[in-house]
Order: C-alpha cells, then structure tokens, then sequence
C-alpha cells in the first residue's frame, strides 16, 4: 500500500507498501476525522519515492484541508483533477470572507474624505471671514483719517488688479482666453460692480461700519424687486421673508447712533449695484461659463479700475495731497498710514477672491447661509474693536434684519430645488 503522511511545512512522501492499496477516493466520510487526514501510520519508516503534494490531483494541501468539511464536494475534487484550484470554493464563501475587509475599509476611506472636506470647509469659511474683519477694519482706519473714499476704493480695484496680474504672469491661475466679445460682455458688470464698490466705501467713510453692514443685508429685497420686474416669480415664502429685513433695517436707521444720510444711502444703492451686477451677469456672460469665478472677477475688479479712477479724479482729486499731509500728521508715522491703506487693498480682493473659492466648494444655500454669519461677526467685530455704542433698539433691529436674510436664503434655496426637480 501507498502510504500518505500530511505534514503541513514540509513535502509530502509516498512508500511503497506489500499491503492492498486503497486509493483515497474510498474514503467515505472525512468528516469522521477529529484533525486533519493523516494516513501514515508513525511507525512506517519514510523512504521511496518522494513527491510533491501539489501535484497530487492538482490540488495543493490547503484546497483540500478547506474543501474536506463537505464529502460531496471533496468528491467532486477528486473526480475533477483537471480542475483549476479554487474553482469549486463556493462565491458565496468567498465574497462572505472578502466582504467585511472591503467594507470596513470603503467605511473608513469615507470617514477620512468626509473629515478632510470638513476640514477644508472650515479653513474655507475660517479665511473667508478673517479676510473680511481685517479689510473692514484697516479700511475704516484709513477713512477715519483720510476721508476719501473715491480714492481708498481706487485703490483697492488696482491692488486687486496687481494681484491676479501676479498669478497670470506666473502661472499660479490659468489664464482666460481674452477675446472682444469676452471684455464687451464684462463691460456692463464691470460697471455695476464700480457703483457698488464706491457706494459702500462713501457708507463706510460716513457711519459705523456695523451700520452699514446691517444696511447691506436688505439685499435681498432689492434682489427679489428687480429680479420681478425683469419676469422672474417667487413664492410667498420668499416675499414673507423679506418683510423682517425691511423692519429691522428701519428699527437699527431709526436707533443708529452714529446715523448719517450719505451713509444710508450709500449702503442701499451699493446694494442696488451689486444686485444689478449679479442679473447682468447672468445674462451677458451666458457664452463664457469656461471661464471661472476667480478669473471673471479678476477682469471685472481691471475694468472697474479703468472705470473709477477718473471719475475720483473729478470728485476730489483737488484735495488729495491736503488731506495726505493731514493723515500723516494724526497718525503720526507714514509707514503706519501706508500699512493701513495697503492692508485694505490687498484684503478687500483677498476676502473676494475667498468667497468665489467658497461658492465653488459648496451649495449656494450653505454659501448664503455663510455670507449671514459672516455678516454678524464683521458687525460684533467692528463694534468691539472700534468701541461704538449700541442701542438695544438698535441691536434688536440688526438682529431681526440678520435673521430675515436668513429666512430669505433659506426659501430661496428650497425655491432652486423645486425648479431643478421639475427640470429633471
């Protein structure tokens, strides 16, 4: 007889026998067996003729240790030499082996894509808002002691200009394709932009900065008015939600301290440019949607400067070196004067420039719900910083225009849903 010993680090041998040799396809159930088969008797010396068990049957030693649960299928095995190893390991088996490992490391792959976009949304948001306190504040340092705000803005459109010239020549953003028809479609946004830039620098120089922020969220009032002039239809919740922000707009004019009328209106025609910019732009730059929000309002800040400058020139260009000489003698220190006007310049595109990269990261209801909050730390900011005082009238008014463009954002965005959805 053949004797077989299953040694599991080493080679298997076969020696010759004088008993009957019984091949292993007569075992009838290996079940019976309490550990894996072993048909060498200890006692029988090893010798003859040496083989390699994964030539026996074509199966290697693990195949049939993991296949000899099941006499049926260990049967088959045997019946079936030719059989590639590992075609008959049920699929099911398999994929019930494979399953949990692949699972739990697709969960943990989407925990660590769900953290880093967390994470990346938070430094977002976190630039974002810390941009906008420091141009806020250097740019109200400088008007407090250099109250030209023609100026000022000029200046802040050209630093902007300077810095995506910057990252062209270098590369550092891809360049748009400047073609005519491109600036011509630019020229109308372009100028709403200047009227809504240069508004908000005549409130800023007028009135508390804190004011004239509470004063720009009735926005979206301008927003919904116009956009319903020009066809468009808004349901009633988006009518309701404007109605908070008119009255506590009028609560905080009523209350302001600090209450001037080029303030006032400086604040709500800037809103009047910003929000006639936006529909202009949707219709006028329908053909260039390759171009992305960085770069389209790169160009708008170069046009805007062409547009401004020489108009400041007209408004108060004759009193510009009087009123330099008059800064640097409250400052004190030029260098600190130049440090507060470059600040504002280069921080007024940077806070631009991170809130097109916001809109691109997320939905636009977050983004509107972040432009609100951003909204309430510039204003709790400017008021620690500059000390201004408030009336609780007043706080209440801020408060309850603040939660009104809240709701707005809120209704506007279920209201671009429900278009999408009909679409789709």
């Amino acid at each position: 007889m053949f004797t077989l010993n299953l040694i599991p680090s080493s080679p298997l041998t076969l020696s010759k026998s004088t008993h009957q040799y019984y091949p292993i396809k007569r075992i009838q159930n290996p079940l019976s067996f309490t550990h894996s088969p072993v048909f060498l008797n200890k006692s029988t010396p090893l010798s003859s003729k040496v083989c390699n068990f994964n030539k026996i049957h074509g199966y290697p030693l693990g195949k049939i240790q993991a296949l000899s649960t099941k006499t049926t299928h260990f049967g088959n095995i045997l019946e079936n030499p030719s059989t590639k190893p590992g075609s008959h390991v049920p699929r099911a088996a398999a994929s019930s082996e494979l399953n949990p490992e692949g699972e739990a490391e697709s969960v943990e792959a989407a925990e660590a894509k769900s953290k880093a976009k967390t994470l990346q949304l938070a430094l977002v948001f976190g630039f974002w808002y810390f941009q906008n306190i420091v141009f806020n504040i250097y740019n109200k340092k400088a008007l407090n002691v250099f109250p030209f705000p023609w100026l000022l803005a000029s200046f802040q459109l050209f630093a902007g200009s300077i810095w995506m010239l910057v990252l062209w020549s270098l590369k550092l953003q891809p360049c748009p394709k400047i073609t005519k028809p491109f600036i011509i479609a630019l020229l109308g946004p372009a100028l709403f932009h200047t009227i809504g830039h240069i508004s908000a620098c005549v409130s800023f120089s007028k009135v508390a900065v804190s004011f004239t922020h509470v004063i720009k969220s009735s926005e979206p009032v301008f927003s919904v008015v116009f956009s319903s002039f020009l066809g468009d239809t808004y349901p009633l919740k988006v009518w309701l939600s404007i109605v908070p922000i008119v009255l506590g707009c009028s609560l905080a004019a009523v209350t302001e301290v600090s209450f001037n009328f080029q303030g006032l209106w400086g604040a709500l025609i800037s809103n009047v440019g910003f929000v006639l910019r936006n529909i202009y732009s949707k219709k006028s730059l329908q053909s260039f949607k390759e171009v992305n929000g960085l770069n389209l309002y790169g160009w708008i800040s170069i046009i805007s400067l062409f547009y401004l400058f020489p108009v400041a020139v007209l408004v108060e260009g004759s009193q510009w070196v009087q009123g330099y000489h008059n800064a640097i003698q409250t400052v004190g220190k030029a260098s600190t004067f130049y440090a507060w006007v470059l600040l504002s310049g280069i921080f007024y595109h940077l806070y631009n420039q991170s809130s097109y990269h916001a809109l691109d990261e997320i939905s636009p209801l977050t983004f509107s719900v972040g432009n609100t909050m951003k909204r309430i730390v510039v204003i709790v900011s400017t008021i620690l910083v500059f000390r201004n005082p408030v009336r609780p009238l007043n706080a209440l008014g801020s408060g309850i225009a603040i939660l009104g463009t809240f709701l707005y954002s809120q209704a506007t965005a279920k209201k671009k849903s429900s278009a999408g959805e009909k679409k789709s």
